[in-house]
C-alpha cells in the first residue's frame, strides 16, 4: 500500500520550502535588525541631550542662586571683607559646575556626530536593500559633508565651522558664562591688592584668556574626536 509513497529522504523535508533561514527571507531578517540598530542608537542620542539639558539647567539653576545670595550677603555685611570671602567660595564653585558642564557639553556634542553616523550608516544600508527608497529620507545616507548636513538640516555646513558658531552653541554660552565668572573671581583678588582701574583690567584680561581657551579646547577636542570616528569608521569598512 506504500510502495508507491516517496520517502522523505526523497521529497525533502516538509518544513524546507517554509525554512527561516531560506534566500528570500534573510533581507528581511537584516533589515530587522538594521532597524533595531537604529532605535539603540536613537535612545542613545536621546539619553546624551537629555543629560546635556540637565547639566545645562543645573549650572544655570545654581549661578542664579549664587547671584541671590550675593546680593543678600552683601547688603548684610555692607560689601566688607566678609562679603569678598563669601563671594569667592561661592563663586569658585559655581565655576566648577560651570566648567565641568562645559567640558561635557562639548563631549555631548561630538558623540552626537558619532551616532548621527551610526544612523546615516544604516538608511545608506537601508537604500541598498531597498533601492530607490533614499529618495523618500529627510536626512542622509551617507559619511561626508553633505550627508551630515542633511541629517542635521544644515545645507550650509562647511567642514570648519567658524569661531563664531561656537559662540551661539550651548557649550559656547556655557563658556561665556565661566568666563565672566573667571573674571568676576578675579577682579575680586585684584581688588584687595589694587584699586579699582586696575582690577577691572584683570578682570577684562583673564575673562579674554578663559574665552580663548574655551574655543581653543572646543576646537581641539571636536578635531581630535572626528578624527577617532573617521578611523574606526574606516577600519570598520575596510
Amino acid at each position: 500500500m506504500t510502495e508507491g509513497l516517496p520517502t522523505p529522504t526523497e521529497s525533502g523535508s516538509p518544513t524546507e520550502s517554509g525554512s527561516p533561514t531560506e534566500p528570500n527571507s534573510l533581507p528581511a531578517r537584516r533589515a530587522q535588525f538594521l532597524a533595531t540598530e537604529h532605535w539603540s542608537l536613537l535612545a542613545t542620542r536621546s539619553m546624551s541631550w537629555n543629560e546635556s539639558f540637565a547639566r545645562t539647567g543645573m549650572f544655570l539653576t545654581s549661578l542664579s542662586t549664587a547671584t541671590v545670595a550675593l546680593a543678600l550677603v552683601g547688603s548684610a555685611t555692607q560689601f566688607g571683607p566678609e562679603f569678598v570671602v563669601f563671594a569667592l567660595l561661592v563663586l569658585s564653585v559655581t565655576l566648577f559646575l560651570g566648567v565641568a558642564t562645559f567640558v561635557r557639553l562639548v563631549q555631548v556634542n561630538n558623540e552626537d556626530v558619532y551616532w548621527v553616523a551610526g544612523m546615516n550608516r544604516l538608511r545608506g544600508l537601508y537604500a541598498r536593500l531597498e533601492p530607490g527608497i533614499e529618495e523618500e529620507f529627510v536626512a542622509g545616507i551617507s559619511l561626508d559633508t553633505a550627508g551630515f548636513a542633511q541629517s542635521y538640516a544644515a545645507f550650509d555646513v562647511t567642514s570648519a565651522p567658524t569661531t563664531l558658531h561656537m559662540f551661539v552653541t550651548t557649550p559656547g554660552v556655557v563658556g561665556i558664562l565661566c568666563s565672566v565668572l573667571t573674571a568676576v573671581i578675579a577682579g575680586l583678588l585684584a581688588l584687595q591688592l589694587a584699586p579699582m582701574a586696575p582690577a577691572i583690567g584683570v578682570g577684562l584680561v583673564a575673562m579674554a584668556l578663559s574665552v580663548a581657551l574655551c574655543v581653543a579646547y572646543q576646537a581641539r577636542d571636536s578635531k581630535a574626536y572626528l578624527a577617532r570616528m573617521i578611523r574606526f569608521i574606516g577600519d570598520r569598512d575596510d
